[in-house]
C-alpha cells in the first residue's frame, strides 16, 4: 500500500508539474501575443500618421492622404494580427486560405461595388478633379463637394446634391471646367442690318473693358457670327476666372443692352408681316 501511494503521489506531482509546465507556457504565449498585438497597434498608427505627414508635406490630394494611410494602417495591423494568432499556435496558413476564399464569395456578390471601389482609386491616383472643381459628368453639371471611394458628391448650380457612383464618371467624358482657372464666355448678340458694325464692336469692346471681372489677358474677341434673317448676330468672347463665369454671363448681356439702348443700337427680333387680302363678292340680282 505504502508502494503504490508512492507512486500515486508521484504521478499526481508528475501531473502538477506538467499542469503547471503547460499553463506557464501557455501564458507565456498569450503574453507575447498581447504584446505583439500592442506593438502592432502603436506601429501602425505610427506608420499611419508619418505617411500623412509625409504626403501632406507633398501637397497631395487630402483625398488621397485618407485612403493611402488607413490602407497602410490597416494591411499593418493585419501583419501583426496574423503574428500574434502564430505566437498562439493557430495555423495562419489555412486562416488565410480561408479568408481569401471567402474575400473571392463577396467579391462575385458585390461586382458593382467593387467597380465603384476601383474607379474611385482611379479617380483619386490620376486626379482628373478635385474637391471644388465645376465638372459635367454622367450628364451632371455641378460642384465636386467629396470624392469618397464608392461615390463622388456633386452640388449642381441649383444646389441640389447628386451623388454619383464612380464607374459613373470614369466610363464617360469628364468636362473639367476649373482645371485652367479661366473660362471663356460665349454670347451672342444680334444688332440690325443697318446698324454700322464698326461702331458697335467698338461700343461693345468698350463695356467688355469696363467690366471688373473681364480678364484683360486674354484680350476679348468680338466678330460677325452670323447673317441671320432678321439681325447680324455678333460673337463676344470675354474671358473670366472660373468662379465669375455666371455673373459675366449675365453682367455682360445686361450691360451690353443698357448701353446700345443710350446710342439707339436696335436688338432686332423676329417679326411677321401678315398681308389680308380682300374679297368682295357681288350679289346677283
Amino acid at each position: 500500500m505504502n508502494a503504490l501511494g508512492q507512486i500515486s503521489s508521484a504521478q499526481s506531482n508528475q501531473l502538477l508539474t506538467q499542469v503547471r509546465d503547460i499553463s506557464v507556457d501557455i501564458g507565456l504565449q498569450i503574453i507575447v501575443a498581447i504584446i505583439i498585438l500592442i506593438v502592432g497597434r502603436w506601429m501602425a498608427s505610427f506608420v499611419k500618421q508619418l505617411i500623412k505627414k509625409l504626403m501632406a508635406k507633398a501637397r497631395i490630394e487630402p483625398t488621397l492622404i485618407s485612403f493611402a494611410s488607413n490602407i497602410l494602417y490597416y494591411g499593418t495591423l493585419a501583419f501583426f494580427i496574423l503574428a500574434a494568432l502564430g505566437q498562439l499556435g493557430i495555423e495562419t496558413t489555412s486562416l488565410i486560405a480561408v479568408l481569401g476564399a471567402a474575400g473571392l464569395a463577396i467579391g462575385l456578390a458585390l461586382q458593382g461595388s467593387l467597380s465603384n471601389f476601383a474607379a474611385g482609386i482611379l479617380i483619386i491616383l490620376f486626379q482628373p478633379f478635385r474637391v471644388g472643381d465645376w465638372i459635367e459628368a454622367a450628364d451632371i453639371n455641378g460642384i465636386v463637394e467629396e470624392i469618397q471611394v464608392f461615390t463622388v458628391i456633386l452640388r449642381t448650380l441649383d444646389n441640389r446634391t447628386v451623388i454619383v457612383p464612380n464607374s459613373k464618371l470614369t466610363d464617360n467624358n469628364i468636362i473639367n471646367y476649373s482645371a485652367k482657372g479661366i473660362l471663356r464666355v460665349d454670347l451672342v448678340i444680334g444688332v440690325a442690318y443697318q446698324e454700322n458694325l464698326a461702331k458697335v464692336k467698338q461700343l461693345t469692346l468698350e463695356v467688355l473693358a469696363g467690366q471688373d471681372l473681364v480678364l484683360a489677358e486674354p484680350k476679348p474677341t468680338v466678330g460677325v457670327l452670323e447673317l441671320a434673317d432678321s439681325s447680324v448676330n455678333l460673337a463676344v468672347r470675354p474671358w473670366t476666372k472660373t468662379e465669375n463665369y455666371w455673373n459675366v454671363y449675365f453682367g455682360v448681356q445686361e450691360s451690353l443692352k443698357t448701353r446700345f439702348d443710350e446710342v439707339g443700337i436696335s436688338i432686332p427680333f423676329p417679326q411677321r408681316e401678315v398681308h389680308l387680302i380682300g374679297r368682295n363678292n357681288g350679289n346677283n340680282s
